[in-house]
């Protein structure tokens, strides 16, 4: 059971990166999955994450209208879009899952970290001219 994070780099501002979480072990589907960063010094924070399908995404305020994240049921594969990347997104870049729950319908997350029990190794995302 684990989840696999790829897809970081170093990019320019502006620039764009997709990242990439697949699962194996478990149907991502079912549960709620969330992207996190912690960049260095900082704490770890929720950047988007997405119970039901039918519940609309969670986006961190400084994320809105800049990322996307999607979720392919039948591939196990959670996506995160970054466009228009800024030097403060530069972090360590996490895919999680809560998997204490199957999802309801309708229902949503909030990022709350400590909701999330399985945890995929980081990708490092970095910003700079």
């Amino acid at each position: 059971v684990q989840l696999q994070a790829s897809g970081g780099g170093s990019v320019q501002p502006g620039e764009s990166l997709r990242l990439s979480c697949v699962s194996s072990g478990f149907s991502l589907g079912y549960y709620a999955v969330g992207w996190f960063r912690q960049a260095p010094g900082k704490e770890r924070e929720a950047v988007s994450c997405l119970a039901s399908d039918d519940g609309g995404v969670y986006y961190t305020e400084s994320v809105k209208g800049r990322f996307t994240m999607t979720r392919e049921n039948a591939n196990n594969i959670v996506y995160l879009q970054m466009n228009d990347l800024k030097p403060e997104d530069t972090a360590e870049y996490y895919c999680a899952a809560d998997r204490g729950a199957f999802v309801a319908p309708g229902s949503r997350c909030w990022g709350n970290p400590e909701e999330f029990d399985s945890w995929g190794q980081g990708t490092l995302v970095t910003v700079s001219s």
